[in-house]
């Protein structure tokens, strides 16, 4: 499972400053069903030698009155949610009565705890913590989140006991024709969708408790089973609630066990309700899982009980608000009576064999050659980008990595022009396909050209008699 990481303490002290700076982000990747800074936000970490999730949580206000009870339970559920909480406090504004409440609910709740001064640029670093060693939670470490000072030193330490040994790391790259291999899938959705019910109907047999009350899914399920002779596994999740439908204590585990479960899976099934429509939650999970690279099968469940106008009006939502999943088969259903359901498993099936396919360097460099021809990339500053070659440089998702010049100044749109042709011509439906351009070294950059005496003196005297 990846760690889970919760950020607390008073506010202003840059929790959400230092979530943005891990998550390589300027907001929360869910931004619906965490909201504002007073409930939590979830995003994944990008700082570190391994992956992990962050939760930000709202400042809790310090003092023996007016501390908010919301801010407070907030934050103890974060603790409660995270492997590690780092304690933030404003090294610049000093110890204040809030830190030592923070640093109180860290000692009740947390499994581990880190204590980090913020704002410290600038600073002796000793002078700036040197207070903070009253709060009993350690050598507190100095750094900066809007700078970025000491940040991935931090995240090295925290997250070292996390990383695996380099031979038992698993590779994504792992065959995926072996028979012992099951093909793990999650199936995300919001509650009610009818997830449970979609896993019973693939496994023909009421395996998961279903019941027409939202939420009836507290933890992530992982069932095993064979269909004609190939393993799966299905994981079914909690459903992923809007920020203000998450107020059971049971619940709080929810959006951690769907992220850590579609993290682990190597096809997601997402599933919308078509009788609600495709709603803000499932364009931001959708986005999520896109974001991760996870091959997808999107779904469009309860699309017997729609009349033709209605289906109409779904697909259109669907073009409108999901343009970004132009790559992945779209499939509409009805878990409870059956209708479309068999498709499922051969649509995640090539979803991920298109995610572990094989690239060979030179057809990608031949389809390369032939995008160029077909469309030759933008003048920048009147030179023309160059793009040579191309290579595969991972798979799920697949990644193609090409060298050429000024490959860091290539517009978005031609980016998106390159995958469509790459997509479309090793056929990577299903799939994320990611583009990495490298820029080939100039052996002449920084050289100066010498000249021999004479051929300096001839120099000047051409400059000159072009002047005159």
């Amino acid at each position: 499972m990846l760690p889970v990481i919760a950020l607390i303490g008073r506010p202003n002290v840059g929790k959400s400053t230092l979530f943005n700076r891990l998550t390589r982000s300027r907001d929360a990747l869910v931004a619906d069903f965490p909201g504002l800074t007073r409930d939590r936000q979830y995003g994944f970490g990008k700082v570190g030698p391994v992956p992990y999730l962050v939760i930000d949580t709202g400042g809790v206000a310090g003092g023996e009155t007016g501390i908010s009870e919301l801010m407070v339970r907030q934050t103890v559920r974060a603790l409660k949610e995270a492997d590690i909480a780092i304690v933030l406090v404003d090294g610049r504004a000093g110890l204040t009565a809030a830190d030592e409440r923070v640093a109180e609910l860290a000692r009740q709740h947390a499994e581990a705890t880190w204590l980090v001064a913020n704002k410290v640029e600038g600073m002796d670093p000793d002078m700036a913590t040197v207070e903070f060693h009253g709060l009993g939670l350690g050598e507190p470490v100095a750094i900066s989140a809007a700078h970025g000072d000491r940040v991935a030193a931090l995240m090295d330490e925290i997250l070292a006991p996390f990383a695996q040994p380099e031979d038992e790391a698993l590779s994504d790259e792992a065959p995926a024709s072996l028979p012992d291999h099951p093909l793990r899938i999650a199936v995300i959705g919001r509650p009610n969708v009818g997830k449970s019910t979609l896993i019973n109907r693939l496994l023909g047999e009421d395996r998961l408790v279903v019941y027409d009350q939202p939420g009836t899914t507290r933890d992530s399920i992982a069932v095993p089973f064979e269909r004609d002779g190939r393993s799966f596994v299905l994981v079914d999740t909690a459903g992923v609630r809007r920020k203000g439908k998450v107020f059971e204590t049971v619940e709080k585990f929810s959006v951690i066990k769907a992220l850590q479960a579609m993290e682990r899976a190597e096809v997601v099934i997402m599933v919308v309700d078509a009788q609600e429509g495709v709603t803000e939650q499932d364009v931001s999970l959708t986005g999520l899982i896109v974001e991760r690279g996870r091959a997808l099968v999107m779904v469009a469940n309860k699309w017997d009980g729609l009349d033709p106008d209605q289906r109409i009006k779904v697909r259109d939502q669907m073009e409108r608000r999901l343009p970004f999943l132009d790559f992945a088969e779209r499939m509409t259903i009805s878990a409870l009576h059956g209708s479309g359901v068999g498709d499922l498993l051969p649509a995640a099936e090539r979803a991920y064999g298109a995610a572990m396919r094989d690239l060979p360097t030179a057809e990608l460099t031949r389809e390369l050659q032939n995008a160029v021809r077909a469309h030759e990339p933008p003048l920048v500053r009147g030179r023309r980008i160059r793009l040579r070659y191309a290579h595969q440089g991972g798979r799920n998702p697949p990644v193609i990595v090409i060298h050429g010049n000024q490959t860091e100044r290539v517009p978005e749109a031609y980016r998106r022009y390159l995958i469509n042709r790459f997509r479309k011509a090793f056929r990577l439906m299903g799939t994320p396909v990611r583009l990495t351009f490298k820029t080939s070294e100039n052996p002449y950059k920084g050289r100066r050209n010498k000249l021999t005496p004479r051929q300096e003196r001839k120099r000047k005297r051409l400059i000159k008699h072009v002047k005159r």
